[in-house]
């Protein structure tokens, strides 16, 4: 048989709806390892017979089955020959828009109607071994976020409470959860990952800090959606229109997971629940093995949200507390991303997506009053008058508070 290549997966799928693609993965049918070396293709990996492409650098595999012979995605038996066929290979996809491949010709092969989801805006997996690699499960997921156009098909929702119930879920590894999740929170709408997780039970399994949030009520006056659960997925959809980085999707997801420990005869006020969040948000992180960039803005603002909420009642003496507690006259970088975290949480609630969020043009400038205080010299200053350690910083934060309630005064009439 001769070598054929063809581009599969998500770059065929992405082309028919006419969105952008950098990436192509293509099969090799009819070919050895020994023979794609001899044709000067580098192999890669270890678990799967991947190559690189000689002159395009793109990846491209062997056409290969897998049997499941243990629990989780790793459990699985490849067999990669010349005699697989591109159908064969095509059956152990997914879902049907990713079972689709095109031949260098530009001929569409599709055995099992991804053309005809697609156009219905049908996510259908593709056979029964759908229920053998648990991260399907979280791919899913992921992709319902990034297509939220799309239903779950009736019969594959199913698999999925499936695949929870016979534990498959419970054997994939951090990494791939925090790969998958990471992916699904910068996705369009990122609460439709969470719908999905939610509704087959392995929200509960993965995350039972975050499924926890739902019927725990919030005050009305705060939180016309009242509902805790629903406010965050409120704050992710928003943290997504805003175009936020993921270290804020992950702080926003984070935020008001104490809510979910607050006793039931304390409802719907959740006193002291930024620290429980806090401590819950760092749990999680590492259970997670989430990037520090990413559990440290969570734990600011988990702990910081509502004193940034309530900035316009805070004095200088406060302000440049709150500063200091969020590192920002350090890191006034990363204080923009804790504003833009709140906003998203401000924003995120029934009819109040589009008001102005009042700290977002506040504190900058008076952070900015803050750090233009010389510290320099007043330690030189104060260490000169035989002060140290301890005064030196008192001195410090003395001329720092000064500065933010000078900028706080409004400009006297003429000025």
């Amino acid at each position: 048989m001769a070598l054929k290549l063809y581009i599969v997966g998500g770059a065929v799928r992405d082309a028919l709806l006419g969105l952008p693609h950098s990436d192509r993965d293509w099969v090799a049918v009819g070919a050895t390892p020994d023979e794609l070396l001899a044709l000067g293709y580098r192999p890669v990996g270890k678990d799967f017979p991947v190559f690189i492409h000689p002159h395009s650098g793109e990846e491209v595999a062997l056409a290969r089955t897998e049997r499941k012979t243990a629990p989780g995605y790793r459990g699985f038996a490849v067999h990669a020959a010349p005699g697989v066929t591109l159908d064969e290979d095509l059956l152990r996809r997914d879902l049907t828009i990713n079972a689709m491949a095109q031949a260098e010709d530009g001929t569409l092969i599709d055995p099992h109607g991804g053309r005809r989801d697609l156009a219905a805006r049908v996510l259908r997996h593709v056979s029964p071994a759908f229920v053998e690699d648990p991260v399907r499960l979280l791919r899913v997921a992921r992709l319902a976020a990034r297509f939220p156009a799309f239903t779950l098909a009736a019969e594959t929702a199913a698999l999925l409470a499936q695949m929870v119930g016979d534990g498959e879920v419970d054997h994939l590894v951090p990494e791939r959860v925090w790969q998958e999740l990471a992916r699904g929170l910068m996705a369009e709408r990122p609460s439709r990952m969470f719908e999905v997780l939610r509704d087959c039970g392995a929200l509960a399994r993965l995350l039972p800090e975050v499924a926890r949030l739902w019927g725990v009520p919030q005050p009305p006056a705060h939180h016309p959606e009242i509902d805790t659960g629903v406010h965050l997925m409120l704050v992710l959809d928003e943290a997504a229109r805003a175009g936020a980085p993921l270290a804020v999707r992950w702080a926003a997801l984070c935020h008001d997971l104490g809510k979910g420990t607050t006793p039931r005869d304390q409802w719907p006020r959740h006193i002291g629940h930024e620290g429980r969040s806090a401590r819950l948000a760092a749990a999680l992180a590492e259970r997670l093995r989430v990037p520090n960039e990413a559990r440290e803005l969570a734990d600011v603002v988990a702990r910081e949200h509502g004193h940034v909420h309530a900035s316009a009642t805070l004095g200088a003496a406060a302000l440049v507390r709150l500063f200091e507690r969020c590192d920002a006259l350090r890191r006034p970088e990363r204080f923009d991303l804790v504003l833009l975290a709140c906003a998203c949480d401000a924003r995120g609630r029934t009819g109040l997506q589009d008001r102005p969020y009042a700290p977002s043009a506040r504190l900058p400038a008076l952070l900015q009053a803050a750090r233009t205080v010389d510290t320099a010299a007043l330690a030189a200053a104060a260490a000169a008058a035989g002060r140290s350690g301890p005064a030196i910083g008192a001195a410090i934060h003395e001329a720092r508070v000064a500065a933010v309630q000078a900028a706080l005064q409004p400009a006297a009439p003429g000025a």
